[in-house]
């Protein structure tokens, strides 16, 4: 007698431990680690689970469930995804199934819904409302209750459906369904008869008298990929339609007569691209980047991480490029990681040039069925050799991964903050390389405190290229003191007046300008000129930013947002002034300025969609636009050839603010944005507004000094306690009860300090103490680089459970991030 077996799958929900399923006899040949399974889970709902071990081990419980269903013949995740799926969990104390809705499109994962069907029934005892409900459901046969009450247009329809439900009129079942469905296309061919020369004649004969159906005969049959072979004449039916011009009836016709078939094609949402691999080559390499290339070979013989650190403009990519081939040459795939999807545009059309249909792109801005068609594809016999995306894209599952590249790794768009897991992509790929054997490469002109400290320390390997591709010269650099021009009148608007004249002398030489802001909308508050009103949103501490565009006022945090009034609605009076300003605001007072100048917005309001992304980077691209007015996103490795100008309106907004990274992200930034000046044989200028001219991190950007910058910071890092001499763990404590939060947190604070000591700093309010309804406190725990990590926050989650387990404090929402900023 066989032993019973045992599945612990792992479900899409926020536990620490996997749930152990009994396998049915009939499902013990398909069950395997990786593949998904329909378990219930609760009193009712059923989800899609992911095995995660199989065992004869039978669990210390009363009664154990049967796994419903298996979905999948094959694993979707790998044992190495597993085994990074752990790293995660464990280092950012989060659970797997948290890692698993990070890691699987939404369309791999699968929960019920609970549906509304119809019983038998009298129609005579039946009311008017109930009739509506029963008619709706005749045409369905199934709904959810939300789909119900919404095509329902009745009042009360809660009502109705309880009393129905009571009478047995109508029954709830919970049923499980994938969003993701094969796209499929209807293609045309000639009927299997017709594939015969002699018989198509007489088939074209006999329709002398229906001209229009002829001639889709005849359309149908030029399809054909070899002149004596009919069979293989098939084309796609919205083209025929549009070739012949005829309408769908003329096809219908043809179809019902037998004459020609309908088939559908399951067909790929994935662009491909249309270059020959074969016909294209990287671009020769200048001395200086054949020498950079040669050191990474040599570093990587003795280091599985390098920096390159290359100025802007040094053709970084360029060197990626031969890095790739390199990789593929020896059947190694490689991982492409980018901070922004903006970057994507430019950089997938530079390697599909060079490496066509090898190359996939995954990111956020696909829709979820185009991610699980990537992902499935990685899965397949013939997987993408390269992949270029952003953080989620390490989630993949690469078979024989070489190499991977992480662009801009200083790019604090790698982390993820909100939900869990709040990992950074560039360690996780550096944790990933190292469990596969893979290299990594990290690039930037600006790199992170920690990463330059890795590599001055030799834990990482270290290759310079600090010069400019083709010659060019980095920038020439104006610093505008802001005070001294608005005392000199010498402001108009946000403007200074060096500014507008050199974008003026820009424009007059047919050459762009790129303007930095790093705030949205149109103004980031309106007040009340006469009382000094400002309007704030309802449910979080902060100012409502008013945008001109939509003539909205919006909470950037929780989405709230209301018409701009017309009065103050504090003492009535109309004098409402916008305060401050953002990328919205600047372009509406640079067409003041510049009404011939065709200008755009490139921020999170303009580029919602991808398309617009693509509209916007390639017409700036091409010339068609002459000043381009952004947010950090202008700031990330764009290369624009005919960019003469950089303007930074307002320096001071990220000197200011209050983070231990707050100026190596100033420094960062404006070095980044600095960069897009400059063209071929021509010198580019970056003109900074400030009212800190003297600030340091001005004075290394004006003097390109990078290396007194960066032991500045790491003395004051280590002054202070700071990475890379210590981690940080912040755990923030949320509550719709102020004070009620205040006694919880104080409690978590005084336990850890009790064992940790002053390195736990805290409760304190976060700069937007109140989000969402609900008040926020952070505690912030250091952690000296020799001290056991691993026990601190087995400690740390251990005071968590222990608070939460405790009635009176258990609604308090607790989330832990392990290197928080």
């Amino acid at each position: 007698m066989t032993s019973q077996l045992y599945a612990d799958v792992i479900l899409p929900l926020a536990l620490q431990a996997t749930y152990t399923y009994s396998v049915p006899f009939e499902m013990e040949k398909m069950i395997q680690p990786g593949v998904r399974v329909v378990v219930s889970f609760g009193q009712r709902r059923l989800y899609s689970a992911l095995v995660y071990r199989v065992h004869t081990e039978k669990p210390q419980v009363q009664q154990v469930k049967d796994i419903l269903q298996v979905i999948d013949t094959t694993p979707i995740v790998l044992p190495s995804q597993y085994k990074l799926w752990e790293w995660l969990a464990e280092y950012y104390m989060c659970s797997l199934g948290e890692v698993m809705k990070a890691a699987l499109p939404s369309g791999l994962k699968m929960e019920s819904d609970t549906y509304i069907s119809s019983g038998e029934f009298d129609e005579i005892d039946l009311s008017d409302e109930e009739m509506t409900l029963i008619h709706l459901l005749g045409q369905k046969r199934k709904l959810t209750i939300q789909q119900l009450t919404q095509k329902s247009g009745l009042k009360h329809p809660m009502s109705v459906i309880k009393s129905m439900l009571e009478r047995k009129l109508l029954f709830i079942t919970e049923d499980i369904e994938s969003d993701y469905r094969a796209k499929t296309e209807n293609y045309i061919a000639l009927a299997p008869e017709y594939s015969d020369e002699k018989k198509l004649c007489e088939l074209i004969d006999s329709l002398k008298r229906a001209p229009a159906q002829q001639r889709l005969i005849l359309a149908i049959a030029s399809q054909a990929t070899t002149p004596n072979d009919l069979s293989t004449a098939r084309v796609l039916r919205k083209t025929l339609l549009e070739k012949v011009d005829v309408s769908a009836s003329v096809l219908k016709s043809l179809i019902d007569k037998g004459y020609i078939v309908q088939d559908e094609v399951e067909t790929s949402r994935i662009d491909n691209a249309n270059s020959d691999p074969a016909t294209c080559n990287p671009l020769a390499l200048e001395d200086f980047q054949i020498n950079a290339l040669n050191e990474i070979q040599n570093q990587f013989s003795s280091h599985d991480v390098v920096l390159l650190h290359g100025v802007t403009s040094s053709g970084k990519t360029e060197l990626y490029i031969h890095l790739i081939n390199q990789a593929l040459q020896n059947g190694k795939q490689v991982l492409y990681l980018l901070p922004e999807i903006a970057l994507t545009t430019q950089i997938i059309n530079r390697l599909h040039k060079v490496f066509g249909n090898r190359v996939g792109v995954y990111h956020s801005k696909f829709s979820d069925s185009q991610r699980v068609e990537v992902y499935l594809k990685m899965l397949s016999e013939e997987p993408f050799d390269v992949i270029l995306g952003v953080r989620s894209s390490i989630f993949l599952p690469f078979s024989n991964l070489g190499l991977v590249i992480v662009d801009e790794e200083h790019e604090n768009t790698f982390k993820q903050y909100n939900p869990a897991p709040r990992y950074h992509a560039r360690d996780t790929a550096i944790v990933l390389a190292k469990q596969v054997g893979a290299k990594v490469l990290l690039g930037t002109a600006t790199p992170a405190v920690e990463t330059y400290f890795n590599a001055k320390s030799g834990k990482f390997g270290l290759v310079k290229m600090l010069e400019r591709f083709s010659g060019l010269e980095l920038p020439r650099t104006i610093v505008v003191d802001t005070r001294d021009a608005r005392k000199r009148k010498r402001m108009k608007s946000h403007f200074s007046d060096t500014l507008l004249s050199a974008i003026e002398n820009a424009l007059s030489q047919k050459e762009q300008v790129i303007l930095f802001q790093n705030r949205r909308g149109y103004a980031p508050f309106i007040e009340c000129a006469d009382c000094g009103w400002v309007p704030h949103c309802e449910h979080c501490d902060v100012t409502l930013t008013y945008h001109k565009y939509t003539n909205q006022l919006t909470c950037h945090y929780c989405g709230f947002g209301m018409e701009q009034m017309g009065s103050c609605l504090a003492c009535g009076s109309t004098n409402l002034q916008p305060k401050g300003f953002g990328t919205e605001k600047v372009e509406d007072e640079l067409s003041v300025f510049f009404p011939d100048a065709v200008i755009e917005r490139i921020d999170l309001d303009s580029t919602r969609s991808r398309s617009s992304y693509e509209r916007i980077i390639s017409g700036f691209e091409q010339g068609k636009i002459d000043i381009l007015v952004g947010t950090q996103m202008v700031s990330k490795g764009l290369d624009f050839d005919r960019v003469s100008l950089v303007g930074i309106l307002n320096a001071d907004n990220m000197l200011n603010f209050p983070d231990f990274r707050a100026f190596e992200r100033s420094f960062q930034l404006i070095t980044q944005v600095s960069g897009r000046a400059g063209r071929k044989g021509k010198q580019g200028l970056v003109i900074i507004q400030t009212a800190q001219p003297d600030h340091p991190v001005i004075k290394s950007v004006t003097g390109n000094n990078f290396f007194t910058f960066w032991e500045w910071q790491l003395a004051e890092r280590n002054r202070f306690h700071y990475p890379p001499f210590y981690r940080l763990v912040r755990i923030t404590l949320k509550h719709k009860d102020k004070h009620h939060l205040e006694d919880t947190a104080e409690n978590l604070a005084k336990t850890l300090r009790h064992s940790l000591g002053e390195n736990v700093l805290g409760p304190e309010p976060p700069i937007i103490s109140r989000v969402q309804g609900l008040y926020i406190l952070e505690i912030l725990v250091k952690i000296k680089r020799e001290q056991p990590l691993q026990r601190i926050k087995e400690f740390i989650r251990y005071s968590i459970t222990m608070l939460k387990q405790k009635r009176e404090t258990s609604t308090v929402v607790i989330a832990i991030d392990v290197d928080p900023y």
